[in-house]
């Protein structure tokens, strides 16, 4: 069960590891991109390039999937970022029980959005947690784990692409574990745990008020989607790229002080916000030096 690319990698390593995948469950199509065109998720599109049966239920607890699911009896159900909670019926079905291929180091980050609320809460590692699913929010036992580091070059998208990768690898590991009897499960203790909401498009307004480290990684954080924005004369401008750097020019915070090639200083908290790379409503993102050939930038701006 699997619906967006983290799922992708997952998918590839059981079918090229042997392992007999009987169905596919996956969202149903949605509209995406500028278009709007209706698409097939990424885990169904993967699924049918390998010539695998594929399931869009509406629901995955209606008595029609869990039917569907009997009849296949599975020995167990593998879970990456499908977009559904399973209710009991289809927990208890498999014998080896239902695996979450989850993208954190449980206990922290249970929930929608782990890889993006590690990076914008300055985390200086994170990881994948292979857990045994129970009826709670990623609160299951923990089967295997394994830890990579947050760079300072990495945004949610690298880490989106290691982590995927990591997941692929660690859940072949886990079946082999639990197949060979080598496997110890461990309660997580919930006085560590910690929540990753849903990201939504307000979660990226830049409050000039914070400090240089958190603007920063709330920009990595929600690169490239939802992106970090400010509001420039109205318009709502997503930022891409920036750095801080020590704070040199005097002015208020959240005021454009200095605008040049290498960037849009912004003083902050405590630093200065120098940016890189942004975005205009309706246009593609592209360097500062670049826009600045055909364009304007005014200082003493004060940025919502």
């Amino acid at each position: 069960m699997g619906t967006p690319e983290f799922a992708v990698p997952s998918l590839e390593y059981l079918y090229e590891n042997g392992y007999n995948i009987s169905l596919v469950i996956t969202q149903r199509d949605k509209p995406r991109g500028r278009g709007k065109r209706v698409l097939a998720t990424p885990i169904k599109e993967k699924a049918l390039e390998l010539g695998l049966e594929v399931y869009q239920p509406d629901s995955v607890n209606s008595k029609e999937s869990i039917d569907k699911l009997r009849k296949i009896s599975p020995d167990c159900i593998i879970v990456a970022a499908y977009g559904q909670i399973l209710k009991k019926d289809i927990l208890n079905l498999p014998p080896y029980g239902c695996l979450n291929i989850h993208a954190s180091l449980l206990p922290k980050y249970r929930g929608a959005a782990p890889i993006n609320w590690a990076i914008i809460n300055g985390e200086k590692e994170t990881g994948v947690t292979i857990m045994k699913m129970e009826q709670g929010l990623d609160t299951g036992d923990m089967l295997k784990f394994e830890t990579i580091p947050i760079e300072a070059e990495d945004d949610s998208e690298s880490i989106h692409d290691k982590l995927s990768q990591l997941g692929g690898r660690l859940i072949v590991e886990t079946l082999k574990d639990i197949k060979s009897g080598n496997i110890t499960s461990t309660p997580q203790d919930d006085e560590l745990s910690t929540y990753a909401p849903k990201i939504s498009k307000e979660t990226g307004r830049i409050d000039w008020n914070s400090s240089g480290d958190n603007i920063i990684n709330l920009i990595r954080g929600l690169k490239p989607w939802p992106s970090a924005y400010i509001i420039y004369k109205g318009h709502k401008v997503k930022i891409h790229k920036a750095k801080s750097i020590k704070k040199f020019i005097d002015g208020d915070n959240g005021v454009i002080i200095k605008v040049s090639n290498e960037g849009i200083y912004v003083n902050c908290a405590d630093s200065c916000i120098v940016i890189d790379e942004l975005q205009f409503p309706g246009k593609r993102k592209m360097d500062v030096a670049e826009y600045l050939r055909g364009n304007q930038l005014d200082v003493n701006i004060k940025l919502g």
